[in-house]
This record gives C-alpha cells, structure tokens and sequence, in this order.
C-alpha cells in the first residue's frame, strides 16, 4: 500500500522534471551562444542532473535581449 503512494508521487515530478529540462533543452539548441552566461554544454550536463540546473539555467544563464 505505502509503495503505491511512492509511485503515484514520484511519477508527477518525474514528468515535471522532464518537463522543465525538454524546455531548457530547447532554449538552449535555439539560443546563440552569447546570449548565454556560461557555457551551452555546461548548462546542459546541468540541467540533466536536477531540475535545480534546469531552472538555475531559465533564472541566471540566459542573458535578456537588448532592446535597440
């Protein structure tokens, strides 16, 4: 019975974590590389690791479009 409750828990953040890295992911295929702090293959390994790397990436590593 506990086992179950571990599993209905695990796979909801699991499907987030997936998420959140398919999106960093993708901004990081789409981005030039100076638009981000750090390096592309860096935040990549990240990302991978924990959903921490992924949103350290969408908060710190991309730098914003300048407004001309």
């Amino acid at each position: 019975m506990m086992q179950r409750k571990g599993v209905r828990l695990f796979i909801p953040i699991l499907v987030v974590h997936a998420a959140i890295t398919a999106l960093t992911w993708r901004d990081l295929r789409r981005r030039p590389a100076d638009q981000v702090r750090g390096s592309k293959k860096l935040w990549r390994a990240a990302s991978a690791m924990n959903t921490v790397g992924s949103l350290a990436y969408l908060v710190i590593g991309r730098k914003r479009a300048r407004a001309d």
